[in-house]
């Protein structure tokens, strides 16, 4: 896993890591489908499961060539990197999309997962007892997140610190959303909005000079909240690697079963014909949360009407999403011809 990577290698890293980033953000969409979907979940989680007390050594005791090349460095840095100008960038074109044409948005993601779970399972072949009733239990799990109401928004420290952990699951377990999570939590405003904005909001006004946050109180206790949620998102993210690490070495088909009914099951957070249901106060007026903003109870699932224009373009968008990930296949495939 350590052999050299050339410059294409590098770019396709980072590239992943634009998409994993962006797949995090959006509710319903799991980053680890990507790193699943794009073949490099296992080095994802091998690398993660690195991070141990023999590196922090290793770090500690200066021989930080020797600590890069332990963890696999180069994989996680391009990776990360990419993720990181994705929370800045393609996320925001997300959010802009899922505001002016939010239908044809989810449309795509539907596709992509409906094609994920052919690509995941056209190679599958070990349908036993023991994997057919995991993926069972994946497909009831998914199915019961799917319809579950979301809490309010809370902004414990020790809660925000636990939301971290928890939210990311979506980067080392295709199929479940860690920003679904977040929204069942109450906190995917706070965290995934609020929080990522103040920070693009702070290093905007470091760029230019201007340092009057440090005297916003509302600003610098929205920054300690995305300290101890990134603490939190690090903390799980190395503790649950290991875990899985274990899981996929000795119970690697089974897990795979239990993963493909779980994003069978998740299929109903992402279809794009719903409607998002309001908290509403006894008099049927909008009640908001501290932020301003609406609160999410849960979406109200509907059939399309299939005589209007807009529902058939939807159609179209799940097919170039299944096309999406026909086409990863074909590479992938093409690559292993040509090593």
């Amino acid at each position: 896993m350590n052999k050299p990577r050339t410059l294409n290698d590098k770019i396709f890293l980072v590239i992943k890591g634009l998409f994993m980033g962006a797949a995090n953000k959006v509710p319903g969409v799991s980053g680890g489908i990507v790193a699943f979907v794009g073949g490099f979940y296992e080095e994802f989680i091998y690398s993660l499961q690195k991070i141990n007390a023999k590196a922090f050594k290793l770090l500690i005791n200066g021989r930080v060539k020797s600590f890069y090349r332990y963890i696999n460095g180069t994989f996680l840095w391009l990776l990360i990197f990419g993720m990181l100008v994705s929370y800045f960038s393609i996320s925001k074109i997300l959010d802009y999309f899922l505001v002016k044409r939010e239908l044809f948005v989810w449309a795509s993601f539907f596709g992509m997962i409906l094609g994920s779970i052919y690509y995941i399972g056209k190679d599958f072949d070990y349908w036993k007892k023991k994997t057919f009733t995991a993926a069972i239990i994946g497909l009831s799990i998914g199915v019961a997140i799917s319809f579950l109401n979301p809490a309010k928004e809370n902004d414990n420290l020790l809660f925000i610190f636990l939301c971290g952990i928890i939210s990311v699951s979506g980067m080392t377990l295709p199929g479940l959303s860690g920003s679904f999570i977040l929204i069942l939590l109450g906190n995917y405003v706070l965290l995934l909005v609020d929080s990522v904005n103040a920070l693009y909001d702070t290093f905007s006004e470091i760029l230019i000079g201007d340092f009057s946050f440090t005297s916003n109180v509302e600003r610098l206790h929205t920054l300690k909240i995305l300290a101890v949620f990134t603490l939190g998102s690090a903390t799980g993210l190395v503790t649950l690697s290991h875990l899985l690490s274990y899981v996929l070495k000795y119970y690697k088909h089974i897990t795979t079963a239990t993963i493909l009914g779980f994003i069978t099951g998740s299929l109903g957070v992402v279809w794009p014909w719903k409607k998002t249901i309001y908290k509403t106060g006894i008099n049927g007026e909008l009640i908001l949360d501290t932020n301003g903003k609406q609160i999410i109870m849960n979406y109200e699932r509907f059939l399309p009407d299939m005589t209007s224009v807009e529902n058939w373009t939807a159609i179209l968008f799940i097919i170039i999403g299944i096309s999406i990930l026909l086409l990863l296949d074909w590479y992938g495939k093409n690559r292993k011809t040509e090593v």
